[in-house]
């Protein structure tokens, strides 16, 4: 009897009875609500395609209305001007971009009204005259509108309204044979005489001159006004249906298979007409819910369901046998924990952490193996021990006895570790109160990071320090120095860099080799280091460069320590390998006596102060001032450079062209006869005079890189220079002394004519006097490099320099360029005038062409003409003006 009442349910029913009766219930619920769930999907989605095909509706709507805008604003150009030239028209459509708006869009045209004197008004004739732009429609111009009669109707229609009217589709004049569809539109406007809109039909039509009109790949233009939502998840289709019949203008085509229906008559095709220039689209959309989302969500509500169902069906089974089991299930759990005890407990004894368990007074219960075997513990049952023993715990603030009578635990503090015959080491240790067994304990653990520590020691000084020299590295010198600029800005006393560099040490590596350089970099961080003192700091910046911050210093200390460290390297006498080298060094000294200072704005001050140092001798001390007007003038040509550097990288240098007058011109002129200038743009917009950058670009070994783009840019827009479109006869280019002393520069010249394809004999390399005189050797090498193929040669600024006219003889040249400074005074001074025929006489003996620079005026161009000098240049002949290919 007692049997059958444990095989027996709830009110006497068996189990698996209650359970079905669940699992019956469950399962109707799980269908009712997955049906309800569907059902609210399904009205959701059909809410976004009705929203999403109201927005469709509104951005091709929208777009016809910016087309006719569009149109109107060209009808404007009309009203405001008695005559539109071609350039105008050509004008508003580059100024308008409409291209960027409409990429759909083919042409802007002008129809021009052409009447027959003494002939009604329908025989006019409406001929295309301006079309923007003129690529890719040649067609378009010089079409008479009268022959297409729908195009007429519009033309005529807009005329009397003064409102766009806008064509059927139609193949355009200039894509007919061209790939793609050739569905074109065009909408119209009227252009009326200049002046107010005319307000009635018969002013209209008295001042009517032409129509303006602008086409459209019309499927294009709807397809890049639907939302991208729109063309990916339904279908739509625009037709015409002006006349009453359809005309397709647009298709798209979608298949989304569709898993289950809307519940009820839900409809998700919508429709409607949009009326624009007389013409009536229809657009009808046919939307794609998301038919999988409609599946799967459901039956995931219904996987849940069953999921729960069945779960219920369990629980009622569980909950009706339990008492049968719960006995059975009491005896394993206890099983279970007693083997989890004993696992864990062997896992703890295995594990590399220190783990200590002790009373709260401190004495030890209990150690895991790693803590026996590295703190040297004896068992805790025979001998006793306390916690506060084991670890050394005296630097730690509170220590643990505090901290655990506060009920504050230690976490993660790094102590010294001395154990029983065991060296200390360091470790983290962790300190908490544990409830065990229902009484209070110490949970200690511990982890060895002696290597850790002594890894984070090493990498702490590499990090710091220069590990050839072991002086500081520049991160750590300029951390200090930003200490001492901050020191400065909260008015404590001045400081001073002084910053060395030592002389010649490149050629002590390249004949020794990078082995002795090293030496005696170490030996000199040695010498330098050992006459500081405490408030000093030596770093090694890079290279052979070294810095000492002196804190604080006055001038007077910072010049007589500078000069001291100077005397020590210059006395230093370095051996290796049985060779002697002498040592010098340069030091640019910098005083730290203002607030506002910056870390990067001191280093360049010293190093430019350096610069000068080296620039006077070497072997010397320069203290940087701020009144220095040679150090200024460096300082400037610095920061000129590094602003020229980027000046490249940004493409802001333009080229501007200056044209020479031929005072001598025959029947037939020689074409245009020009000088290229470079110019540079600055960061602001402006124009940089190039008085400003050359020099510094002449001073840092710039000119090679500009004297290269210079030449590149010249030959590769050759046809593009002048506005005329006349031929080039001459393109005179200048180059600097570094240009013509470098090897590879007149290969670089023959490969670019090839490359864009210029004639040579077109092209004339403009060589200063002085820079031909220095280098003779390699100038005559340059110039019958690039004369073997064709190409001119100028000697400029002839007379400035030392040069006699014997060298006119040797040198290979086509034209000499007299010097402005006598061209300048020729009215006034007889021995400018004298000199300006001597060397126009001797040029033509030797068969040169001359040319005189800076005319100003009228009066001075008659007397070199009367000279015979055969070309002029200057502001009275031309002004500089900026190169086509740069507009």
């Amino acid at each position: 009897m007692h049997s059958q009442r444990d095989d027996r349910g709830f009110l006497g029913q068996p189990a698996w009875l209650w359970s079905i009766v669940a699992l019956v219930l469950g399962l109707s619920l799980a269908f009712g609500v997955a049906w309800m769930h569907h059902s609210a999907l399904a009205r959701s989605e059909h809410y976004q395609l009705e929203r999403r095909a109201e927005r469709s509706f509104d951005a091709v709507e929208t777009q016809l209305k910016a087309c006719g805008l569009l149109v109107r604003a060209v009808q404007a150009l009309f009203l405001a001007s008695e005559q539109v030239t071609e350039d105008e028209f050509a004008s508003l459509y580059a100024n308008l971009r409409p291209r960027e708006l409409f990429p759909s869009l083919q042409a802007f045209a002008y129809t021009e009204r052409l009447a027959t004197p003494g002939q009604p008004a329908s025989t006019d004739r409406f001929i295309t005259t301006m079309v923007a732009p003129t690529a890719g429609n040649e067609r378009v111009l010089g079409l008479d509108i009268a022959t297409q009669p729908a195009n007429m109707r519009g033309l005529l229609a807009s005329r009397d309204s003064d409102q766009p009217a806008m064509s059927g589709a139609f193949t355009l004049v200039q894509r007919k044979g061209a790939r793609g569809p050739s569905d074109g539109i065009v909408i119209r406007l009227p252009a009326y005489t200049s002046g107010s809109a005319p307000r009635t039909v018969e002013e209209r039509r008295a001042r009517f001159v032409g129509s303006v009109a602008i086409s459209f790949q019309v499927s294009s233009l709807i397809e890049r006004a639907l939302p991208s939502e729109t063309r990916e998840s339904m279908d739509v289709r625009v037709v015409d249906v002006t006349d009453g019949q359809y005309r397709p203008l647009y298709l798209s085509r979608m298949a989304t298979p569709i898993a289950l229906g809307y519940p009820g008559d839900m409809s998700h095709e919508f429709v409607r007409d949009l009326r624009f220039g007389g013409r009536v689209w229809r657009m009808e959309l046919v939307g794609h819910p998301g038919g999988s989302s409609l599946v799967w969500l459901p039956a995931l509500t219904l996987l849940a369901g069953v999921v729960a169902s069945l779960l219920l069906a369990s629980l009622v089974w569980t909950t009706t046998s339990t008492r049968a089991r719960a006995l059975v299930l009491a005896r394993n759990m206890s099983e279970q924990y007693r083997e989890s005890e004993a696992r864990f407990r062997a896992l703890n004894e295995l594990l590399p952490t220190l783990v200590l368990l002790a009373r709260p007074d401190g004495r030890l219960v209990y150690a895991n193996q790693s803590a026996r075997e590295r703190l040297a513990l004896p068992d805790p049952a025979l001998a006793p021990l306390s916690i506060f023993e084991v670890f050394d715990c005296t630097g730690l603030d509170p220590p643990i006895e505090e901290a655990l009578k506060q009920d504050r635990a230690v976490r993660n503090a790094a102590i010294r570790c001395a154990g029983h015959g065991y060296p200390p080491f360091w470790a983290t240790l962790s300190v908490s109160g544990i409830e065990l067994d229902g009484s209070p304990h110490l949970l200690a653990v511990a982890n060895d990071i002696t290597e850790l520590r002594d890894l984070n020691e090493m990498l702490s000084y590499q990090a710091t320090h220069d590990p050839l020299t072991g002086l500081y590295n520049r991160r750590e010198f300029g951390r200090r120095l930003d200490l001492a600029i901050e020191e400065i800005d909260a008015g404590g006393p001045a400081s001073a860099l002084l910053y060395f560099d030592l002389d010649q040490f490149k050629i002590i590596n390249d004949t020794s080799g990078h082995n002795v350089g090293d030496q005696l970099l170490s030996q000199l961080a040695a010498l330098l280091g050992s006459h500081l003192v405490a408030g000093e700091t030596i770093a090694r910046l890079g290279g052979d460069e070294f810095g000492i911050l002196l804190a604080p210093a006055t001038r007077d200390r910072a010049l007589e320590f500078a000069e001291k460290m100077r005397l020590e390297v210059d006395a230093f006498v370095f051996s290796s390998e049985q060779r002697t080298y002498a040592v010098s060094v340069s030091v640019g000294l910098i005083l730290l006596d203002r607030p506002g200072l910056s870390q990067r704005e001191v280093l360049s001050l010293a190093d430019t102060a350096c610069y000068m140092a080296k620039e006077r001798g070497r072997n010397r001390v320069h203290l940087y001032s701020e009144k220095d007007a040679e150090t200024i003038q460096r300082r400037s040509e610095m920061e000129w450079a590094s602003r020229l550097r980027q000046a490249l990288i940004d493409e802001r240098f333009i080229l501007h062209y200056q044209e020479l007058a031929e005072l001598h011109p025959g029947e037939q002129s020689e074409g245009v006869h020009m000088e290229m200038l470079i110019r540079l743009r600055a960061e602001d917009g402006g124009m940089v005079p190039p008085g400003a950058f050359i020099p510094a670009a002449e001073r840092f070994g710039l000119m090679l890189q500009l004297d290269r783009w210079v030449v590149d840019t010249t030959l590769a827009n050759f046809s593009r220079l002048h506005p005329s479109g006349q031929p080039v006869y001459l393109c005179a280019i200048n180059l600097s002394a570094l240009t013509v002393e470098d090897d590879s520069f007149a290969q670089f010249v023959l490969e670019r004519l090839q490359r864009y394809n210029v004639a040579p004999e077109r092209v004339c390399f403009e060589i200063t006097e002085t820079a031909a005189v220095a280098s003779m050797v390699r100038v005559i090498a340059l110039m019958d490099a690039l004369r073997a193929v064709g190409c001119k040669f100028s000697l400029d600024d002839f007379g400035a320099g030392m040069a006699s006219f014997g060298y006119l003889k040797n040198l290979p040249v086509d034209y000499v360029k007299i010097d402005g400074s006598f061209i300048r005074n020729i009215e006034t001074d007889p021995i400018s005038h004298s000199i300006v025929r001597a060397v126009t006489d001797i040029g033509h003996q030797l068969g040169l062409k001359v040319v005189a620079e800076w005319v100003t005026d009228e009066r001075a161009l008659e007397i070199l003409r009367k000279a015979h000098v055969d070309y002029a240049q200057g502001f009275f002949v031309h002004k500089p003006e900026l190169a086509v290919c740069f507009r």
